[in-house]
């Protein structure tokens, strides 16, 4: 029968870590659960949506925890109002207590509240995987990389393996992830200080979006494992499980050309705004595109909707070579492209106003290129 007193601040900071794997619309029941596992060793907290599982360790050395465990166990209870009731009790620590039939009692300063739990066997069990020869990543280079690729996943599910991101490493050390929607792309690509064996798998956009908000950037390195079906993303308090997408990749390497007609630099903050603007006057028209116009040496944006008015914006470049071109494209693709450089300066090269063209960092710091398809136009 479970008894542990525990900080309260602390202990909510790990529930909410956990419950970001925790759908309240989940079509098994009792996936909104939260487990919790008490041993003399600390707290184990797990949350899964079937998608993506989420372990957190809360250990009983950790002095800022105050944890004080008298007696272990396990149970089930309602996530989301045992967090509630976590984050609505009056004093800095609280006693938790089980009693009879998977009930516990929660004591806190003058509150006392009593919730019904569940057998901790009603809850699915999470696979198992091999835990040797890690990939092990800076945290911070991985979130980076998420925040470079995920934003081109696509959104429709009408073809799923695009919803994903495609994580690739060859020869023991070069990583590449990507993400396309097939009109645009993202590819970001590095060397990896230790080795690893190959893998070509696709991950959930949603999954790596989560994964960057669970991983705080006080934690160092992340190692990484993955079996057939799913993946391990493990620190030293917290494991994060994400399924994998089934299928096969389009190869998107073949998208990526040498040669180009057309190339300038920009400032990435005043390219940005610029397009910012265009993007209130072009989202109020029906096919929401802006022209970009380079003609004697000079770089211009053009907007023109019926229903608002007209955009006309000089474009600053601090290099500009090749033919003359006009081009049409959606301006929501180059502002979430510009937002993803870290860059002062991006490089931008036009093959022709039919094909796609691309972003550089101008400062060619990393690896990263990013591709977007042009609309045509009459």
């Amino acid at each position: 029968m479970i008894k542990f007193s525990i900080n309260k601040a602390f202990f909510l900071q790990s529930l909410n870590i956990t419950k970001r794997a925790i759908s309240s619309k989940n079509a098994i029941p009792i996936l909104s659960s939260l487990k919790l596992e008490i041993s003399q060793e600390g707290i184990t907290l797990t949350g899964s949506n079937g998608q993506i599982s989420i372990e957190h360790f809360i250990s009983q050395d950790n002095q800022n925890s105050g944890l004080l465990i008298s007696s272990p166990g396990s149970i089930l209870l309602e996530a989301n109002f045992f967090i509630n009731i976590i984050s609505s009790l009056p004093d800095v620590t609280l006693d938790l207590e089980e009693i009879e039939h998977h009930q516990v009692v929660i004591r806190s300063g003058k509150s006392e509240i009593t919730l019904k739990g569940k057998d901790v066997d009603q809850y699915p069990r999470l696979q198992e995987m091999t835990t040797q020869n890690p990939l092990v990543f800076n945290t911070k280079l991985l979130k980076n990389l998420i925040a470079e690729t995920a934003f081109a996943a696509s959104t429709q599910e009408s073809r799923p393996i695009l919803t994903g991101v495609h994580f690739v490493l060859q020869n023991e050390t070069a990583f590449k992830a990507v993400a396309t929607d097939s009109h645009r792309m993202s590819q970001r690509q590095l060397n990896l200080d230790k080795a690893g064996d190959h893998f070509d798998v696709v991950l959930p956009s949603k999954s790596l979006r989560e994964l960057s908000a669970v991983f705080t950037d006080d934690i160092e390195t992340v190692e990484v494992f993955f079996s057939t079906n799913q993946m391990l993303f493990r620190s030293e308090n917290i494991s994060f499980y994400t399924r994998l997408l089934e299928g096969a990749y389009p190869d998107t390497d073949r998208l990526l050309v040498s040669s180009f007609e057309t190339e300038m630099v920009c400032q990435v903050a005043s390219l940005r705004s610029a397009m910012e603007r265009a993007f209130l006057v072009s989202n109020a028209s029906q096919n929401g595109t802006v022209k970009l116009e380079i003609k004697q040496g000079q770089v211009t944006a053009h907007v023109n909707s019926p229903e608002v008015g007209k955009v006309n914006e000089q474009i600053e470049t601090e290099e500009l070579a090749g033919n003359d071109l006009t081009i049409s494209f959606n301006p929501t693709y180059l502002i979430e492209a510009l937002k993803a450089l870290k860059s002062e300066t991006v490089r931008i090269r036009f093959i022709s106003p039919v094909r796609p063209f691309t972003l550089t960092p101008g400062d060619a710091s990393e690896n990263f290129v990013q591709l977007i398809t042009p609309v045509r136009t009459n």
